[in-house]
């Protein structure tokens, strides 16, 4: 597929990985229609576009159905059809499942809306858009298609992130099961799992954790945006990869 001829939703579009990969789309010249809750960056992504490709932007809460639903239905209309989905929405609730504070001795554990929160956004809200989106391609007869899931190198496990990685693990799998049962429709799924990537999210980590990160990253650098935008658009592109997870993490290691 060419990125030219793409009609893709692009989730969490407002900063970080999501508006570099709506701008670079732009650029190509597809159409893309970017959501976030964040109507402010929304604003500024799209301000911020340049090329022949139209970006179009709309409020979304991933969290809940309803506005899926409402925000499918509208990209397919502001885009004149719909045939990809990259679903890169998400956040970050971390901490240990059970902790004991060694100066106080108290138990503190991990909340319920910590766990709530990261698995309704990161995996429940990824698996309502690729259904919604993939069903609307189904309904119009669009083909071929394409879904890229926003996995992580966390899937394998990390360290105060069961929340996290439960999430990415999930749509890792998921990735191979959708793969399969949409081939009959011509739509194939592929996934990235980033390492660590300079983003307004990761920069809000505690500063030990990602300091110990960095440090074991063997190219010796975070990555950026473009790093994963190159892995995204092979994904797109390539017509003959389908149901795998390509890790972008510069050899870093849990």
């Amino acid at each position: 597929m060419n990125l030219s001829d793409f009609k893709i939703i692009v989730t969490g579009g407002a900063q970080g990985m999501g508006a570099h990969f709506a701008h670079r789309l732009v650029e190509a010249g597809a159409q893309v229609a970017i959501g976030d809750v964040n109507e402010a960056g929304l604003a500024a992504t799209a301000e911020a576009a340049k090329g022949p490709g139209k970006l179009h932007a709309k409020k979304v809460n991933v969290a809940d159905e309803g506005e899926i639903a409402t925000f499918v239905a509208w990209a397919s209309e502001a885009m004149g059809g719909l045939n990809g989905l990259i679903n890169n929405a998400g956040v970050l609730r971390d901490g240990l499942l059970v902790k004991k504070d060694r100066e106080t001795g108290k138990v503190k554990v991990l909340t319920k809306e910590q766990w709530d929160t990261v698995i309704g956004i990161n995996l429940t809200g990824a698996t309502l858009l690729t259904r919604d989106v993939v069903a609307k391609m189904v309904e119009t007869g669009t083909k071929p298609g394409v879904v890229v899931n926003m996995s992580s190198i966390a899937r394998h496990g990390n360290r105060g992130q069961s929340n996290y990685s439960a999430a990415k693990a999930a749509l890792a799998a998921n990735t191979r099961t959708w793969s399969m049962e949409f081939a009959p429709f011509g739509i194939r799924v592929g996934a990235i799992a980033p390492g660590m990537v300079e983003t307004p999210m990761t920069q809000g980590m505690n500063q030990k954790a990602r300091d110990a990160l960095v440090a074991a990253i063997p190219v010796g650098r975070v990555g950026v945006p473009e790093d994963i935008w190159l892995a995204v658009k092979f994904v797109l592109e390539c017509d003959y990869f389908n149901g795998r997870t390509i890790d972008v993490d510069g050899g870093l290691s849990f």
